[in-house]
């Protein structure tokens, strides 16, 4: 009776640890105003491990968020003008975000999800988000720039 009980509390963690209870949830503030200047998510780079949330929390009016790029097989997101979200980040690799009403001021983001499996193809969104924008050119480029190969 013994070993079957310690067998059952062996099962169950095992399956606690695989379901992600261990799993962490990242919040993202979406602003008028912040450490990075007008229209802008804080933090602007997220670190996060596979299973990991973000949330973005509504702090300003008429924001939203909305995926540019993601890696192979990973399901993007398009938030609503004024509505929290919250992502479930299951495959590897680099989410570029924007705030649609005001990428132009490069409101966007950018998370790593474990490895930076599609670092190129981020790379490229991130570089097409900058060029397209009219202020704040450099802010995009320094989130991506903590990404790690």
């Amino acid at each position: 009776m013994r070993l079957k009980l310690k067998q059952a509390l062996a099962a169950l963690a095992i399956t606690a640890f695989s379901s992600g209870v261990f799993a962490a949830e990242h919040v993202v503030e979406m602003k008028n105003a912040g450490a990075d200047g007008a229209m802008v998510f804080e933090p602007g780079f997220v670190k996060a491990e596979p299973g990991d949330t973000v949330k973005f929390v509504l702090v300003g009016q008429a924001h939203n968020s909305a995926t540019v790029a993601v890696p192979e097989g990973a399901s993007g997101w398009q938030g609503g003008i004024n509505e929290e979200i919250t992502v479930t980040l299951d495959e590897e690799g680099v989410y570029v975000y924007k705030c649609t009403p005001h990428a132009a001021l490069n409101m966007a983001g950018v998370i790593q999800v474990g490895e930076a499996t599609n670092y190129d193809s981020a790379k490229a969104a991130v570089a097409e988000l900058t060029a397209a924008a009219a202020t704040n050119k450099d802010r995009l480029e320094k989130y991506f720039a903590n990404v790690t190969q």
